[in-house]
């Protein structure tokens, strides 16, 4: 068996944050939906069946984690610090898929959210 791409990923991750243009943003915070795919090699893992041999869960959404809880006023910002925290703590990563919503935005409109997506490719 050949794997010819592999993702690891976490998907629809609802998180409450203090990022916005707003100073009430900042001051209360918002409610945020993050979608997160990490283009890995997981060949190994498949037939070793150790968890140091692919990208552990737990380790990638401590990242996330730690990129949320500095305030911003750009989601534009936030998801580039995430993408960047990602391939420093993970350099095997080969690129980022990353979307990052505000739900329920203070823009006068009746949607679901709006925010930002990225494709991030590793250069190193």
């Amino acid at each position: 068996m050949t794997i010819e791409r592999s993702t690891i990923f976490i998907d629809h991750l609802r998180m409450h944050a203090h990022h916005g243009v707003m100073p009430q943003e900042r001051t209360v915070g918002a409610d945020f939906d993050l979608c997160l795919r990490v283009h890995y090699n997981i060949t190994r893992a498949c037939t070793s069946d150790d968890v140091s041999h692919t990208l552990n869960y737990a380790e990638l959404l401590q990242t996330v984690k730690e990129q949320m809880n500095i305030p911003s006023a750009l989601v534009e910002h936030v998801a580039a610090r995430i993408g960047e925290a990602v391939f420093a703590r993970f350099p095997e990563a080969k690129a980022i898929e990353l979307k990052l919503t505000k739900l329920n935005p203070p823009m006068g409109a009746d949607c679901d959210g709006a925010g930002v997506e990225l494709y991030l490719k590793n250069e190193n």
